[in-house]
């Protein structure tokens, strides 16, 4: 049997839903994915993937996957849920080969369902392929009329035998394209598929006996290539390298695909490189202890909170973050302006994920379950309050009114990236523009206006954010190779019509067709996904 995955009867986690975030209602902006492969014969490949997959749960928590490959066929295990949940012992023990890949999903395009959990699978003239992808595709239209014009049934896709019941993600369009090699092996075809390719991408995929590996031309997201004594890794991130003892080798370089099997490495450059490393990986979303394009990720937070506090000092008693993102840029901070750092708020590390709904007037009391203010570090104090971004303000709200409550004196609150205006359209999901607090008042408002709108909002005694360009220095980075998009709106890929982009795109082109029996026009404006509200 080439194919073994979960099924709802089956599912021991849950919904995919991560609960521990500090406010449900107020999202901060959602990672992208994680993807890992490794090729190691004589090592226990599922087992290494669930601790690399483990280190990267940061990137996605709605579901997790690992396929594995014995020479003679794959095996694909995924379900929704964090990846401690998912998998098991047992599951893992089940999952014998030389050569795996893994994935931990937030869901970019397709909805957050266990039919959009990756690894993707099909089969292909010559055995089958599984495929992991990190990133946003935007020219999604494109690639749905490019399956459907392969010859025969492997060519369709399965909502229209199955309504429901499949998978409705750029993913799934790539790996259809990626198995349809008839008269030539997987590596020819891969170097055929991915200039088709526009957007962000990552991605791992195997078949039975070779690991392969791609970044996008613009190398949005980051991938890194590790080596084992016994094999080699690929990785979103080098801390999975590091928790499973690889050592880092180099990124993959934007435009390149890797070839891995018997014979070693091999490389292959499919588009000229234009590097555009998305900065917001170093503003919030990898780890701390990652380093992308040569630069600690945690170094860089320092350093934008030091130049916070070069902006935008002020006269305070304490510095301290909104824990964990907004650490280290507060230890900056402090640092810089000498003013003594120290913990505000206690976390409670116990409350994970839970299925138990919350009643009103658990409701009412927001953020305490989760975060209280340490009233003895606070009361009497002139605060400065650091954290990552802000996206719809509510979280910020209720923890300045919390310190308020504590006995804090003032709030001054600093922020350690610039006011986020612009959706994302490369595999970082945030709220929708209309719903982003620096949008706040009305399109007659210029910068000081909408600032004091948002600091009125949160109810703070001051609010800066960090200048892009400080922003952009503290990454060590020119800025021509960094795609700052959702902070001024300049798209470094050329975005497509309105009803060809959004997390659910392909739902609407398909449930479209099947109302008109017309397909979407992709040919429209993107004013109004774009616009400034």
């Amino acid at each position: 049997m080439p194919f073994q995955s979960s099924g709802h009867s089956a599912r021991r986690g849950g919904d995919g839903r991560l609960t521990d975030a500090l406010d449900p209602q107020d999202q901060g902006p959602q990672d992208a994915c994680g993807v890992f492969g490794v090729w190691a014969p004589g090592e226990d490949v599922a087992k290494l993937t669930y601790f690399g997959l483990y280190a990267l749960q940061h990137r996605g928590q709605e579901s997790a996957g690992i396929a594995v490959s014995n020479g003679r066929q794959i095996l694909v295990y995924k379900d929704m849920g964090l990846v401690s949940q998912v998998f098991d012992e047992t599951t893992l023990d089940s999952l014998k080969g030389h050569l795996a890949i893994g994935h931990s999903r937030y869901s970019t395009t397709g909805a957050s369902t266990w039919h959009n959990a990756q690894p993707t699978f099909r089969p292909t003239p010559d055995g089958s392929i599984a495929l992991g992808h990190n990133g946003n595709l935007i020219n999604t239209h494109e690639l749905r009329e490019a399956v459907a014009a392969l010859p025969g049934p492997e060519g369709e896709l399965d909502l229209a035998q199955r309504p429901g019941e499949t998978s409705t993600n750029d993913t799934s369009l790539v790996t259809a394209l990626m198995a349809h090699h008839p008269d030539q092996g997987l590596e020819e075809r891969a170097l055929e598929v991915l200039p088709m390719l526009r957007g962000a991408f990552c991605f791992v995929w195997m078949n039975e006996d070779t690991l392969y590996a791609a970044r996008d031309p613009q190398g949005i997201r980051p991938l890194v290539l590790g080596r084992l004594d016994r094999g080699w890794v690929v990785a979103s991130e080098d801390a999975a390298l590091k928790t499973i003892g690889a050592s880092v080798v180099r990124e993959v370089e934007p435009g390149e695909m890797l070839v891995i099997d018997e014979n070693g490495l091999r490389s292959h450059h499919f588009a000229e490189p234009e590097p555009k490393g998305c900065v917001f990986e170093y503003v919030y979303l990898a780890r701390p202890d990652a380093t992308i394009a040569a630069r600690s990720v945690h170094q860089a937070r320092v350093e934008m909170g030091r130049q916070l506090a070069r902006e935008f000092p002020v006269e305070a008693d304490l510095v301290m973050p909104v824990p964990e993102s907004g650490t280290p840029a507060a230890a900056g901070y402090a640092e810089e302006s000498g003013i003594p750092f120290g913990q505000g708020f206690v976390k409670n590390a116990y409350v994970g994920r839970t299925f138990i709904q919350p009643s009103q007037t658990l409701r009412q009391l927001g953020l305490r379950l989760k975060l209280n203010a340490l009233e003895h570090m606070v009361r009497g104090k002139r605060l400065v309050v650091v954290d990552d971004s802000i996206v719809r303000g509510n979280t910020q709200r209720a923890l300045i009114r919390m310190l308020r409550e504590a006995g804090a004196v003032e709030v001054h609150v600093r922020i350690a990236s610039p006011p986020v205006k612009w959706p994302c359209f490369y595999g970082i999901d945030f709220a929708t523009p209309a719903e982003l607090i620096a949008n706040a008042g009305n399109a007659d408002s210029d910068e000081v206006e909408t600032l004091e709108a948002v600091r009125h909002a949160i109810g703070a005694d001051s609010l800066s954010y960090i200048s892009q360009q400080g922003m952009i220095a503290a990454t060590e980075q020119p800025a021509s190779r960094l795609c700052s998009a959702c902070f001024d709106g300049n798209y470094p890929i050329e975005l497509p019509g309105e009803t060809a982009l959004g997390k659910n795109v392909i739902e609407h082109m398909l449930a479209t067709a099947a109302r008109t029996g017309v397909p979407i026009q992709a040919q429209n404006d993107n004013a109004s996904a774009l616009r400034r509200p």
